[in-house]
């Protein structure tokens, strides 16, 4: 008798974790994005995988959940590198701020961070894809705030180095991690706890996902992905 959809994907989130558990001794543990560097020996291309604290798995074994999945240069013109992306996501490190409007993931803990404590409301945070300097200073304390939040989170990284493009391996392992993960419009698996700040996100597909993602959390993910992650964790150096 076939199993349950819903027992086939907690059967698939601990076949993941367990790779994230080898992918993890493979590059020498997890990272703080507010102690890492350029100067780290970072992959020039690669799938992130953030984690934050308190949110644990609950469904599919023991241990810290995925909270965000990313990777970068999807598109055949760009350069961007995994740390170029990282940085983006970190904020400016010598001044503790940052620009959500050139990342999503801070945009979307700013609008969270703003419902969670009103006193912090930044009125056109996110609107624009520019700023002129008198509305950035006026961002600023919400950008710092930002930068603490992502900052103490753990992340692990793996390489995966193929050419920028939107057919990559990159984009099949981010989209299929992030359907597996993601809790939108289906039975939850390991949901986050109470306190998730991404609960107070104004994004519905943040909350209802459990991911600080947006793209993705409607699809179905091929568990044939599960066979290439595993491949490529076995293959970092």
């Amino acid at each position: 008798m076939p199993r349950p959809k819903s027992e086939c994907r907690v059967a698939d989130l601990n076949r993941f974790y367990d790779a994230l558990d080898r992918l993890s001794q493979r590059v020498g543990g997890l990272r703080l994005l507010s102690q890492s560097t350029g100067r780290m020996d970072w992959p020039t291309r690669g799938v992130y995988f953030f984690f934050e604290s308190c949110e644990s798995r609950t469904d599919s074994g023991t241990g810290p959940r995925v909270v965000r999945v990313g990777t970068h240069a999807l598109t055949s013109t760009s350069r961007t590198t995994l740390w170029n992306r990282l940085s983006n996501h970190r904020g400016v490190a010598s001044s503790g701020g940052g620009n959500h409007r050139g990342s999503i993931f801070r945009l979307l803990v700013g609008k969270a961070l703003m419902r969670r404590y009103p006193c912090h409301t930044v009125h056109g945070w996110g609107r624009g894809s520019s700023a002129d300097r008198d509305t950035r200073q006026g961002e600023d304390a919400l950008e710092r705030l930002v930068s603490d939040h992502i900052g103490s989170m753990p992340l692990l990284w793996m390489r995966v180095d193929d050419r920028p493009g939107a057919s990559s391996r990159r984009g099949y392992i981010e989209c299929n991690c992030i359907a597996l993960l993601s809790n939108f419009e289906r039975a939850p698996c390991d949901p986050p706890s109470r306190e998730w700040l991404g609960l107070d996100c104004d994004r519905p597909k943040v909350r209802r996902s459990g991911l600080w993602n947006q793209q993705h959390v409607e699809d179905s993910y091929d568990p044939a992905f599960l066979d290439v992650f595993d491949a490529l964790v076995d293959d970092q150096l």
